[in-house]
């Protein structure tokens, strides 16, 4: 059981965790899912467990909700509890007038209702238009489309490990992350 001050890590699952096509790619997939291919992000099931020991862990993406629980029900390792898996149901529709259509947002101030504070929350998501209001909590990583040499959780982890006992992550410089860790 992890203490209650605990940073809650927040995960996006496509492109962050797992890449999802109806287009096969020229490589296996790991599990297929009604007409999806999934592909998992190199070094997932250890990264999982790795942050699990770390930090409070939870899954937040903007799919379709039956859809996020059985793709997690399925990369999930037995050691792994999430405190909650949400789907688009409790996104926010945002207009992007930039490009003329809607963005499922997540707005972290939700999880203040179930007890986390904002000083206490990571998001990580390759999206920032959808944790554009939590600049502050959001660790953005590139999106992942099935390159089996991606490190890039192995990367994250050590980051992530790195500012593990802030008192305030929001005040954490967060951009360049990347390139400023190297394994």
């Amino acid at each position: 059981m992890k203490p209650a001050e605990n940073i809650l890590l927040v995960l996006d699952l496509d492109e962050t965790l797992l890449h999802s096509s109806e287009k096969k790619l020229a490589l296996s997939e790991d599990f297929q899912y009604a007409e999806y291919y999934v592909y998992f992000r190199p070094h997932l099931q250890w990264f999982l467990e790795e942050m699990n020991l770390h930090f409070s862990l939870a899954i937040w993406s903007s799919a379709d909700d039956t859809y996020v629980n059985d793709l997690v029900a399925k990369i999930t390792p037995k050691t792994v509890n999430f405190e909650f898996i949400w789907g688009k149901s409790r996104c926010t529709p945002r207009r992007n007038y930039e490009f003329g259509n809607y963005v499922f947002a997540k707005h972290l101030k939700k999880l203040k209702k179930k007890g986390f504070s904002l000083e206490k929350i990571l998001i990580i998501d390759d999206s920032p238009e959808k944790t554009k209001d939590n600049y502050g909590n959001a660790v953005y990583i590139t999106p992942f489309e099935g390159n089996r040499e991606d490190v890039t959780l192995k990367k994250l982890a050590n980051y992530l490990i790195s500012i593990k006992d802030a008192e305030n992550v929001r005040t954490i410089e967060k951009r360049g992350w990347l390139h400023k860790n190297t394994l």
